[in-house]
């Protein structure tokens, strides 16, 4: 890891118990997961490698919007509405602000 992300995750972790909604972007490709720290598992997941997204053959801004729509269904339909928000190591531009935004817009409060 290194030093924005340990800063991040470190920030997280030490001031909300919520799940945490984690955001990997490659070269090609765009993941967003859900995390439930107490319990080490993942709740939910979206990514761009999924048939269903893969297919529609969305620029990377459309297909960052759809996964951040897709994940915010998939965790609201979980019963859960306030998650975390860990972009990792990335900054809060780009593709995470759209996916971010995507979900704040579907009804998840972070």
């Amino acid at each position: 890891m290194n030093k924005r992300q340990k800063r991040v995750r470190y920030k997280i972790k030490s001031v909300s118990n919520r799940k945490r909604l984690t955001v990997f972007r490659s070269n090609n490709h765009l993941y967003a997961q859900l995390i439930d720290d107490s319990k080490g598992l993942t709740l939910a997941s979206s990514s761009s490698i999924e048939k269903s997204i893969k297919d529609k053959n969305l620029s990377r801004k459309e297909t960052a919007e759809f996964i951040g729509k897709d994940i915010a269904k998939k965790i609201i339909s979980k019963g859960i509405d306030k998650v975390s928000f860990d972009r990792g190591k990335y900054k809060y531009h780009g593709l995470i602000r759209i996916l971010a935004e995507a979900a704040r817009v579907e009804g998840l409060n972070f």
